[in-house]
């Protein structure tokens, strides 16, 4: 028997954007376009801008702008077209018939790149009820290919019926993800619960997508995650322990990464994984200080926080990638509590960002020398459980203590 070898084609591209005003971060977003179709294994052929007051209503792009591609895909022998933004079911319909080739956005392109990475059962769960919504709203528009026919009498046949149906399957499907993920929401709640009775301290590193923040994870924790160039390559939350330098031990959690136009869809879906950085007492907003588009990166993530509900933490910024800077620059962020220069790849910075981490801490503290009798030794645990013993001495006349304890057990101890 003959055994069938199955290649995935590889998709030819043209990216086209929509150009609204001068000076706007089209051509940026489309070159972060390109990156992503590469990460989903698309070769890009060339890019499209079309400079107009707003997209067009029913093809995104205007009809001139339509036959200039409609050659281009000629010349290049692409195989399809991914839109900087998320089309309507109208405007793919409308396009796909123009154009005759695949026509995609970019919604459905870090769709597809999400359901390539999620590894873990929530990652995957995530991925799928995102994919549906997406496709749910799509339904109506797909004309053709369902045989719908249009409405009045003698028109109701099969084609309403297969419509109806995928709907109906689509709408079961997603009512049970969101069931399995509501599980997952009381365990991550039950998690965090523990954590907040235990009083233990947690971090999250946030930031824009490919700048680092699994590889400053590893650096600080010694964890094996994945380390990887590519956009979106860490989906799953991974929470470690770190000791900082006074005994103290708070949990570093890495987060799914931000990126531009980041679809409704996706922010919805994986809300239980970005809720870890609304459920953080500090967030290290790690930035690629190596990238042209550094400034509107750094937008782009306060607004997602901002979004989220979370942009009332302090904030440490770590300005990654320094061992690719020909020459150091000055970076500051008005945000961040503190701005730390680092390199997760040489260990540049990372003692910094420990004592960057412990000074917030102790700045809702209150420092103590004191000294208790053998018989008081106990209070020492609580001091140790709830602040940042810093020295303790042992003497004649009793344990000499200097520590960082909250206001709520000041008087206590």
């Amino acid at each position: 028997m003959e055994m069938i070898e199955l290649n995935e084609v590889q998709e030819r591209v043209l990216l086209i954007g929509v150009q609204e005003m001068d000076g706007d971060d089209t051509e940026e977003s489309l070159q972060e376009l390109g990156e992503l179709a590469q990460t989903a294994g698309a070769e890009v052929l060339g890019t499209v801008i079309q400079r107009r007051e707003s997209v067009h209503p029913g093809t995104y792009i205007g009809k001139g702008k339509i036959d200039e591609v409609r050659e281009l895909l000629w010349e290049t022998e692409a195989t399809g077209v991914i839109c900087d933004d998320e089309l309507s079911p109208a405007q793919m319909n409308n396009l796909q018939q123009e154009l005759e080739c695949k026509v995609m956005d970019r919604t459905l392109l870090i769709l597809d790149i999400f359901a390539r990475h999620a590894t873990t059962s929530e990652g995957k769960l995530q991925v799928e009820l995102a994919q549906l919504r997406y496709r749910a709203a799509r339904l109506a528009g797909l004309g053709n290919s369902l045989s719908r026919l249009g409405g009045g009498i003698g028109t109701r046949g099969p084609g309403e019926k297969k419509l109806e149906m995928d709907r109906r399957v689509i709408r079961t499907r997603i009512s049970r993800l969101k069931q399995e993920l509501e599980e997952v929401v009381r365990h991550r709640d039950l998690i965090r619960g523990r954590r907040r009775k235990s009083e233990q301290k947690v971090v999250a590193l946030v930031g824009y997508t490919s700048v680092g923040k699994s590889a400053l994870f590893r650096a600080l924790t010694g964890a094996d995650v994945l380390e990887d160039a590519k956009l979106f390559a860490t989906l799953d939350t991974t929470t470690r322990g770190i000791r900082l330098s006074g005994k103290q031990e708070v949990l570093l959690t890495d987060t799914v990464g931000f990126i531009r136009k980041l679809p409704h869809h996706l922010v919805e879906a994986f809300k239980s994984t970005l809720e870890e950085a609304c459920c953080a007492d500090i967030l290290i907003h790690v930035v690629d200080a190596s990238s042209a588009q550094m400034e509107q990166q750094m937008g782009v993530v306060y607004e997602t926080l901002h979004q989220l509900g979370a942009d009332d933490r302090p904030v440490i910024t770590v300005f990654n990638k320094q061992d690719l800077l020909p020459e150091r620059r000055v970076c500051r962020d008005r945000h961040a509590e503190a701005c730390v220069p680092a390199s997760a790849h040489t260990g540049e910075g990372l003692e910094e960002i420990r004592g960057a981490i412990e000074q917030i801490l102790r700045d809702d503290k209150i420092y103590i020398e004191r000294l208790y009798p053998y018989e008081k030794a106990g209070l020492l645990q609580l001091i140790r459980r709830k602040g940042e013993l810093m020295a303790e001495e042992y003497r004649a006349e009793g344990i000499f203590v200097q520590a960082y304890v909250p206001a709520d057990i000041y008087m206590d101890v």
